[in-house]
């Protein structure tokens, strides 16, 4: 027999049409002033009224997670497009991903230096050419060519970035002195020198999923080093039949991992729902040495956001508009 859910039940299962993050890792309330902690609220909040402000016109997912991401890109509280982190050269270097769950057409760029918007050059790829992924200068004359925002590198320069880069030089330096065997120089990231992707997913109207993530990848990054957020079914995957996901965390577990594709693969084929599979995906990565989080949403409007850190900047918006931000465990 059919019923009538109650406002009751409806209230304990909402229906969500959008979630994203910001980023994950070491976040702690002890190391967060109130006026920062205002801040990233803010900002995350614009990004999730963004995209529920495209669902609700009706239009597609991929336009939601696009103007999401694209308030966040333009933040230099994040670390993608506006607050990219810096390379082991003083250079800002930019990865991004798109996927449409209802084609399965995907597009991305990586290692780019000027493109304002990184979201919009994946989805230039995906929409405007036969290629799925573009990397540094032939990504950005593509960009250019299609129309897009091309600003000079040095907009991406934000001081606190910059220091951070100085930190990580200095401390490369001492380790180096202290670890003489190490004759690559391969050392280890600290624990918060790859963390701050950002990302969407979305269900729209029409039942349909996407997924987008940006970065500007690893403090300190060396030898055009690109992480999991522009490679389809590490960082970024959608699929209608299961689910939209986006990662966030220490790019080459989540490559090894396959970890957004190992998702719909568990839901697919295991069974499992969206938080079970997620859980296990994040687990599995643990189990490697890896860490970092996820946003997922599937074809029914359910939400998993598992992470194995201290916090995950993330957010959340119902089909009925309510707004939830969260940034700690």
């Amino acid at each position: 027999m059919n019923t009538i859910p109650t406002q009751a039940q409806n209230a304990q299962n909402p229906k969500y049409v959008l979630a994203i993050h910001g980023g994950a890792g070491t976040i702690l309330k002890k190391n967060m002033t109130d006026s920062l902690e205002k801040a990233y609220i803010d900002v995350l909040t614009a990004s999730l009224q963004a995209g529920y402000a495209v669902i609700q016109e009706g239009r597609s997912s991929l336009d939601a997670v696009e103007a999401a991401i694209y308030v966040m890109e333009d933040s230099p509280l994040f670390n993608a497009g506006k607050g990219a982190v810096f390379t082991n050269q003083g250079k800002n270097e930019l990865d991004a991903a798109i996927m449409d769950g209802a084609t399965l057409k995907a597009g991305a760029v990586a290692g780019v230096t000027t493109i304002r918007n990184p979201i919009a050059a994946a989805r230039a790829v995906m929409d405007k050419s036969e290629h799925v992924m573009m990397v540094g200068k032939g990504a950005e004359e593509f960009a250019s060519q299609a129309g897009l925002t091309i600003v000079d590198p040095q907009y991406f320069w934000t001081k606190a970035r910059w220091d951070g880069l100085q930190r990580a030089l200095e401390r490369d330096k001492e380790r180096m002195e202290l670890d003489h065997d190490d004759q690559q120089g391969f050392l280890p990231p600290y624990k918060d020198e790859k963390f701050g992707t950002v990302g969407c997913v979305a269900l729209d109207k029409a039942g349909n999923l996407a997924a987008g993530t940006s970065t500007g990848g690893m403090t300190n990054k060396k030898f055009g080093r690109v992480g999991d957020a522009p490679i389809i079914g590490a960082g970024t995957y959608a699929n209608n039949a299961t689910v939209a996901i986006s990662c966030t965390g220490w790019g080459e577990f989540f490559i090894r991992a396959v970890a957004a594709y190992n998702v719909s693969t568990k839901m697919h084929y295991g069974k499992m729902d969206v938080h079970q599979a997620s859980k296990k995906v994040i687990a599995e990565i643990g189990k490697m040495g890896g860490d970092g989080g996820m946003i997922a949403i599937d074809k029914n409007g359910e939400v998993a956001m598992p992470f194995n850190t201290e916090g995950m900047y993330r957010g959340t918006v119902t089909a009925d508009g309510k707004i939830t931000v969260e940034i700690y465990k």
